[in-house]
């Protein structure tokens, strides 16, 4: 028996499941917001093209329009100006392989619970390689901070007078990871992956800059971490293939056994 008839018969049998750790896109889903002076990315909007009328008596289909970063959404190291130089670092160029790794899952829900700029640091992580074991290089390291349970636009962007407030990295965490573990990557369930107040942080935005421009992806909105194990669960992310692409929103699937 190979390993994917073997694969296959655990998914059969209920022994392996398919945990979709996506949120739902549409016109409905939040949208990163930016000062004036930025570019703004557009919410959701869908425009039928038929629906099984005179423009096409039978078929259903949409126009859709959208950024890149969208929803559940991949980040590409060409994504930040730290990345744009690298080699292959765009959705049409990375390497397949690296869209799929094992997990590794650092749940902070009751620090974010108590505070909502919560920031991951070192100390976390060591902390959770005592009990787990070390990262292995390719990793995806997902924060679990059951942010996603916010199911309103408002209080999931959680926008305040002083901007937004989300929990994050830290910049000596995210330099941890991308160097010293060597991760494919860190997804997040917030609507990016760095924290809220990360504009006022030296350097603006860290983990963007630190991980992208190490070559590292980044996924963002994530759901279901609260369905995962600590470590066992195996990723699959793979973004469109959009010809330079910065990103893309996606369906990411965790693998896990029941």
């Amino acid at each position: 028996m190979t390993l994917l008839t073997q694969f296959v018969e655990g998914l059969d049998s209920g022994r392996v499941k398919i945990v979709d750790l996506t949120q739902p896109l549409g016109p409905e889903t939040p949208v990163i917001g930016l000062p004036p002076q930025f570019g703004a990315s557009p919410g959701v909007t869908m425009e039928v093209i038929s629906k099984f009328d005179d423009k096409g008596p039978g078929w259903y289909w949409n126009v859709i329009h959208m950024g890149e970063h969208t929803g559940t959404h991949f980040d590409a190291p060409i994504h930040w100006i730290t990345g744009k130089d690298l080699p292959d670092n765009r959705c049409d160029t990375l390497p397949v392989r690296r869209f799929v790794g094992p997990a590794c899952v650092i749940d902070v829900s009751r620090e974010v619970a108590a505070n909502e700029d919560f920031l991951l640091m070192p100390a976390h992580v060591a902390a959770w390689e005592k009990e787990h074991g070390k990262i292995p290089t390719g990793a995806w390291v997902l924060l679990r901070t059951d942010w996603s349970k916010r199911t309103d636009a408002a209080s999931f962007l959680n926008v305040k007078a002083d901007g937004p407030h989300s929990p994050g990295f830290h910049q000596t965490t995210s330099e941890l990871l991308a160097k010293d573990r060597d991760v494919t990557g860190v997804g997040v369930e917030t609507v990016g992956t760095d924290a809220g107040q990360a504009g006022t942080f030296t350097p603006p935005f860290p983990n963007h800059t630190i991980m992208h421009g190490a070559g590292k992806l980044g996924l963002a909105s994530l759901r279901n971490l609260d369905q995962l194990p600590a470590t066992g669960a195996v990723v699959i992310a793979a973004p469109l293939k959009i010809v330079n692409g910065s990103g893309s929103p996606l369906r990411v699937l965790a693998i896990v056994e029941s």
